[in-house]
């Protein structure tokens, strides 16, 4: 038996890795989430079993613990298993959490990576996270974790000199985002951008500042990627999928 930790990446299918695509014809057993695109699970061969475990904003279908369980189990009965995520499994995808079960538990498991969301959302958007003169570096948050000051584990004040942000999964933490980059001393006018449903055919993107972006994003569906910085004016350049 053999478990693969598979990153489905951005939505696009076409911008899932051979190797992903290769274990997916081959499994038994396909356990997938929400994010990860549906047109997917069409590759799976006839007798495939599929799971799913999506986890949406306030309601779970089943908690983490419950899913590396299942896991588990279909490992125990199955010789091809594929845990498929969106984005990839490292970059907020748990995939650490489930692979460390599954060693404890004495079961072999792979890791294929996938296009993460933090980089390719916004290369769909026309908004490259470098750029020379303009960003050097750039910084992945998670988006979806508490705010408030006794829980939080990110250091919010060493945000302050980063050339570009992104918030993964953080549209209903974004006026607290907006609200705190400016505490630390980000200008209410920087550049700031919210992309939904990245690199699909209901891609949608607003571009704003810090001090508008929550205004003119209220309408925008989930699941969203925020952007912070300079390199988010260059979308009027860059700017190709329609």
């Amino acid at each position: 038996m053999l478990v693969y930790l598979t990153g489905a990446g951005p939505g696009d299918i076409d911008l899932l890795t051979i190797k992903a695509l290769k274990v997916i014809k081959e499994a038994d057993v396909i356990i997938y989430d929400r994010l990860a695109n549906l047109d997917i699970l069409k590759e799976a061969k006839n007798g495939c079993h599929f799971v799913y475990v999506g986890k949406e904003n306030g309601h779970h279908i089943m908690p983490q613990e419950k899913i590396n369980e299942t896991i588990y189990q279909n490992s125990l009965k199955n010789n091809t298993i594929v845990r498929l995520k969106g984005g990839d499994p490292f970059v907020f995808g748990r995939g650490g959490e489930e692979g460390s079960y599954l060693k404890s538990m004495g079961v072999k498991f792979e890791i294929i990576p996938g296009i993460t969301s933090a980089i390719s959302v916004p290369a769909y958007a026309g908004i490259p996270v470098t750029h020379r003169g303009v960003s050097v570096s750039f910084r992945v948050i998670t988006g979806h974790e508490s705010l408030s000051k006794n829980s939080s584990q990110i250091d919010w004040g060493s945000l302050k000199n980063d050339d570009t942000l992104v918030f993964l999964m953080g549209l209903h933490n974004l006026s607290k985002i907006s609200t705190k980059l400016i505490e630390i001393g980000k200008p209410k006018d920087f550049p700031c951008a919210v992309i939904s449903r990245g690199t699909t055919k209901e891609q949608k993107t607003v571009v704003g500042t810090l001090g508008n972006i929550l205004q003119l994003s209220r309408d925008i569906p989930t699941p969203a990627l925020i952007i912070v910085g300079r390199v988010v004016e260059l979308r009027e350049q860059l700017h190709w999928f329609k």
